[in-house]
């Protein structure tokens, strides 16, 4: 009776084990969510959208915060034949503006005559941003100025000077003696009466 039992046990300890194997082993998963059954759709790449690319003569150009060479500073630089994407233009259609990640707004401006748009592109007009201020206005200290300018001789403006008084010169009329006798028969009389002096010492000396 023993035997019996002990067989029974061990069939039963079989049976249990072999239940337990069926349930544990790996079988196949039964999918819960319902599966498509159209065609699953692929992802395919969308059209290239508006570009430009640097003319091949430019060595690189300019990338601006702005519509303009004055008014805005560079904000970076592109190189021959690299093509970055065009979103607008300046009303005047001078300046396009691209794509520029790393500055402000991930936007930049360039020059249109450098640079080749994209056929067929139709770009939005977009309005020119806001002038940047400057921190602080420059000023010049006089002193570093005083040092690099020369002083200007100071030009000596023309003074008036009174002339000398005008002085006419006088003529004395020397011919004329002040006896009113002519100088000349004055001097022919002196003349005679020495000869005549000379011609009686003469005569007297003879004696």
């Amino acid at each position: 009776m023993k035997q019996y039992r002990f067989q029974i046990l061990l069939w039963m300890f079989i049976l249990v084990a072999l239940l337990g194997l069926t349930l544990t082993a790996p079988g196949q998963t039964v999918a819960l969510a319902q599966q498509p059954t159209g065609s699953v759709p692929t992802v395919t790449g969308t059209p290239q959208g508006a570009f430009v690319i640097v003319n091949s003569d430019q060595a690189q150009i300019n990338v601006r915060g702005g519509p303009s060479t004055y008014l805005y500073p560079p904000v970076g630089v592109l190189m021959a034949g690299q093509q970055v994407p065009a979103v607008g233009r300046s009303p005047g259609g001078d300046w396009i503006q691209i794509i520029y990640p790393g500055v402000d707004g991930a936007v930049g401006w360039v020059y249109a005559p450098l640079v080749k748009l994209s056929p067929g592109a139709n770009l939005p007009i977009v309005e020119p941003p806001p002038t940047p201020t400057p921190v602080s206005t420059p000023t010049i200290d006089p002193t570093l100025q005083a040092a690099f300018i020369t002083p200007e001789a100071a030009t000596r403006m023309p003074t008036y000077t009174a002339p000398a008084p005008l002085v006419v010169p006088s003529f004395v009329d020397e011919s004329a003696t002040p006896s009113g006798i002519p100088m000349g028969l004055l001097i022919f009389g002196l003349g005679f009466i020495g000869a005549l002096g000379v011609l009686i010492s003469f005569v007297r000396g003879g004696r």
